[in-house]
């Protein structure tokens, strides 16, 4: 059963090929990618330009999701402190000496137990919109198309089950050799702290790690196009693992290697953005700290400083998070682009859906035209999945 491949591509469907052998001299670039196999300098820079294109709905949807996601979070966390507030006096105020009961300590813990599932469920949750929302956008990029924060919010939300589905199978499938090997060990582990058991099992441990960790981040590349398939070609979840895996053979390196460049170019950008703010918020801090060893320190002032420090950290580190979330998946949809430009001649398909908006080839290079009695061969635009 055929599906569609995105960008108006269906297997078995003949590529659309320039007449008379007459390929342009060099590679269009009507967006942020010239339309031909890639280079890692042109991924990255790609991904840059997409960023700074299309910051307006990126950053509008990442702030959007990730403050309902923290609303969310601080209503749960409020709820269980009200909920608890017995609990707390129970375990931390007590006398000089005195021990809090168990029981206090494990109704404290159970009672932010929702909270912490919340919050694990809402920063999956956002992390599949973010994948969702940047291979949409590149869909956009590489052509040059304008877009809005409406039309990247519709687009993502309408993927948003499937992308959830392929980051929640890509989790579970790259994390069960650990889950496995923890599994097994963990009870080793329990006999052998009360003498009943191998001590050697502790030293499993290590090697265990040495063989998982490795196959974890090779099922983890191997699926890491999927959220791109799920958004570019309308597939569903496992489909969407399938395609990856389909991509990534024969260039798993390439994809590994450009995908952690893209996290460690990102954690370095956003360290660099959080560093001025950083900055601002020791010179309004360290004027205070001295005033506090003087014998009558202005304690208002201490506490205004601490709270400008705070501010100027929170904010620097929420404007780096964006681009240190948003870069890697830029990154990661622009590889899907390659990989099919690459394995499928995507880039033939593109160039000719903006074939009319380019000078026509020079007459003594111009295709030959039809045979008698042959139909024209007219090229598909993209699809707009």
């Amino acid at each position: 059963m055929s599906h569609n491949t995105g960008w108006g591509q269906h297997p078995g469907q003949p590529m659309p090929q320039w007449g008379g052998g007459w390929m342009p001299p060099a590679a269009p670039q009507p967006g942020v990618i010239p339309l031909q196999p890639l280079g890692t300098g042109e991924i990255l820079s790609g991904a840059f330009a997409a960023f700074r294109r299309y910051w307006k709905p990126l950053v509008g949807i990442m702030l959007a999701v990730q403050g309902v996601g923290l609303l969310l979070v601080l209503a749960a966390i409020g709820i269980s402190v009200a909920a608890a507030q017995s609990r707390f006096t129970a375990v931390f105020d007590l006398a000089p000496g005195e021990e809090p009961d168990g029981s206090d300590v494990a109704a404290l813990f159970l009672a932010f137990v929702p909270a912490g599932v919340l919050l694990l469920i809402t920063m999956t949750a956002s992390a599949a919109m973010i994948s969702a929302l940047c291979p949409a956008v590149i869909q956009e990029a590489v052509l040059g198309r304008p877009t809005t924060f409406g039309a990247m919010w519709r687009r993502s939300w309408s993927r948003l089950p499937a992308a959830l589905g392929s980051v929640l199978l890509t989790g579970l499938i790259a994390g069960g050799p650990m889950i496995l090997l923890y599994a097994i060990l963990f009870p080793l582990i329990i006999m052998s702290a009360d003498g009943s058991g191998p001590p050697a099992a502790l030293f499993l441990l290590f090697p265990g790690l040495l063989v998982c960790v490795p196959l974890s981040v090779w099922l983890m590349t191997r699926f890491s196009l999927a959220p791109a398939a799920v958004v570019c070609e309308g597939l569903g979840a496992v489909a969407a693992l399938r395609r990856s895996s389909q991509l990534v053979k024969d260039g798993w390196w390439r994809v590994f290697g450009i995908t952690m460049l893209a996290y460690v170019v990102a954690a370095a950008v956003g360290y660099v953005i959080q560093m001025p703010f950083g900055f601002v918020g020791m010179i309004a801090l360290l004027p205070n700290l001295a005033d506090a060893n003087e014998s009558s320190p202005d304690v208002g002032a201490i506490i205004l400083g601490f709270v400008v420090y705070a501010v100027c950290l929170l904010v620097g580190g929420m404007i780096g998070a964006l681009f240190q979330y948003g870069f890697p998946q830029l990154v990661i949809a622009l590889l899907y682009v390659d990989q099919r430009m690459r394995k499928e001649d995507l880039a033939a398909t593109l160039i000719a859906s903006i074939a009319p908006t380019y000078p026509p080839a020079p007459a003594s290079a111009a295709a030959p035209g039809p045979a008698p009695g042959q139909a024209p061969v007219q090229a598909q635009a993209p699809d707009q999945v």
